[in-house]
């Protein structure tokens, strides 16, 4: 029997794809779950030189591939001891022009799937006495324009969160990660150079003096998956390098 078994959804680029990696070097089977079957691929390839991975190509926002998922990966495991449900995808458009399509697409892919995958993931958590680790983000605590559908769908994933922990406690701990500006452009497969360079002035604006990468996220997933942090549960952590506590004033 297989022992330290995850799952990770957006497994296949930037912060899911560092968690991956984490996992992987403490000795975690890890099922990479992603709706980009190349980019899944490639990620697989470079990280599974040394270590065990499943490979899961699909949409989370359908029930019948998240059933799939989880009875393909017990099966192949015969254990699951941690979800990360890291997929999230955006519509950054005015209110007038996002279509109740694209609200649907976002609140469906970043909570209703959280959902799906919670819920068929739980009795095999149970037996484990495993945990949830919901990505969320500082957007479901502070927002920027045109950010309805995503900040909204961050603030239901910490929602659903506390109410995880109260529901499926003491036998399962759940909790949320928000980060903040994390620069993921090591952690791509494509489109590293698209990206414009960092200055000083964005390290600045965080009162840690610098903008966070996904190994930040990545190193809390750890901290919390560890057993001797089991008192936690129903929290949420806000890793943003202070950027959410500092004053702005314009003069």
């Amino acid at each position: 029997m297989t022992l330290n078994c995850a799952l990770v959804t957006g497994a296949a680029r930037g912060i899911g794809k560092c968690i991956t990696s984490k996992l992987l070097d403490h000795g975690y089977t890890v099922g990479m779950i992603d709706i980009n079957a190349s980019e899944l691929e490639q990620s697989a390839e470079e990280l599974a030189e040394q270590w065990q991975v499943l490979l899961y190509h699909g949409d989370i926002k359908n029930e019948n591939f998240v059933k799939f998922v989880l009875e393909d990966f017990i099966s192949q495991t015969d254990r699951l001891d941690l979800l990360v449900n890291n997929a999230a995808i955006s519509k950054n458009k005015s209110i007038e022009e996002l279509t109740l399509a694209e609200w649907n697409e976002v609140l469906q892919t970043n909570l209703t799937a959280p959902f799906l995958l919670a819920k068929y993931a739980a009795p095999h958590l149970k037996k484990s006495h495993g945990q949830i680790i919901n990505i969320a983000s500082t957007r479901a605590l502070m927002s920027e324009a045109n950010t309805e559908a995503y900040s909204s769908s961050k603030g239901g994933l910490l929602s659903l969160t506390h109410a995880l922990a109260v529901s499926l406690g003491p036998g399962v701990r759940v909790n949320a990660i928000s980060p903040g500006w994390i620069d993921t452009r090591e952690w791509l497969n494509s489109e590293k150079e698209l990206l414009p360079p960092l200055t000083p002035e964005n390290h600045l604006q965080h009162s840690a003096g610098r903008v966070g990468k996904p190994e930040d996220i990545a190193n809390m997933v750890l901290y919390l998956a560890n057993p001797e942090n089991a008192f936690i549960t129903g929290a949420n952590f806000v890793i943003d390098g202070g950027m959410t506590r500092k004053m702005i004033y314009i003069d």
